[in-house]
Parts: C-alpha cells; sequence; structure tokens
C-alpha cells in the first residue's frame, strides 16, 4: 500500500509508476452477479458447456465493463491519499480491452501519474489526477485493459 501524505509528494512523481495493485480472482460468481446486474447475459460470459464447445476461449470470459469495473477497488487497495477529504472518479478519457479475461484469471493494475491540475474552486479546492492504468493478468504478456482514469481530489 503506497500512502501520500501530501499533493506535492504526488506532483514529484508524475510520468512514473507509483503502484501495483495486489492480484484479484475473477470467479464465475462475479461474472454471473455483474450479467444479473447490468442484463449482460451472453452465453460467453455464463455458458461454460457452449464456451467449451464454441468459443475460442474454451470457458466463460469476465465482461470487459466487469474488468474495468475492478479499477476503483484495484485503486483503493494500491494506494491512500491520507491527506485527502475525498477523492472521487471523474471519469475515463480511454479504454480498451486488448485481450480476454477466462473465468479463474488473476488481474491487477499498474498505475502511472499522468498529470496534475489544480482545480480553482473556493468552495471545493482540489485537484483533478490523470492515470494511465494497466491491467493485466497473471502469467500472460498483453494487457486486458488499458485505461486512462481521472478522478478528482479534494482537501
Amino acid at each position: 500500500m503506497r500512502e501520500f501524505t501530501s499533493l506535492d509528494e504526488m506532483r514529484a512523481l508524475v510520468g512514473q509508476e507509483v503502484a501495483l495493485s495486489p492480484w484479484v480472482e475473477i470467479t464465475q460468481a462475479q461474472i454471473g452477479m455483474f450479467a444479473d446486474a447490468t442484463g449482460d447475459h451472453q452465453w460467453i460470459h455464463i455458458d461454460r458447456a457452449r464456451c467449451e464447445r464454441e468459443s475460442p476461449f474454451k470457458t466463460p470470459v469476465a465482461h470487459g465493463f466487469l474488468t474495468l469495473s475492478l479499477l476503483s477497488t484495484l485503486f483503493e487497495q494500491s494506494m491512500r491519499m491520507t491527506d485527502a477529504k475525498m477523492v472521487v472518479n471523474y471519469g475515463l478519457n480511454k479504454v480498451r480491452f486488448p485481450a480476454p479475461v477466462p473465468v479463474g484469471s488473476r488481474v491487477r493494475a499498474r498505475l502511472v501519474l499522468l498529470r496534475i491540475d489544480d482545480l480553482i474552486d473556493d468552495v471545493n479546492p482540489g485537484a483533478q489526477i490523470a492515470w494511465s492504468v494497466t491491467m493485466e493478468r497473471e502469467g500472460e504478456t498483453k494487457p486486458v485493459c488499458v485505461a486512462e482514469m481521472i478522478m478528482r481530489r479534494y482537501s
């Protein structure tokens, strides 16, 4: 767990990898709950028998958006901004899913600090922080998700 006690401490690391999350396993139960929550019950995610017969992956794979949704958790498991009153997800600029995440895989996130921009707001002073996130699957070289994630940090 990486802890930051000030925004200046973070500014010194712009352009560098600042955190690597722990591995998280993707289970069929998670995939099923995500399918139920989103209504996306496409067979490549939930039908093991059909996947064995027809899918090039031979097993169910996680939804791309399930993989993406893990970013918040992986971030929280990787770093903490102890002097921030509140940190919120502001959105994404770019997202790609270059490789599948078969059920039973373990994934983690590499976080590179891209830039920090001050927010000029008398009521809620803070900063907008851009991260390059690369999610990798254990044992594979091709990433499963690459994204530019934007957060807002309020002090």
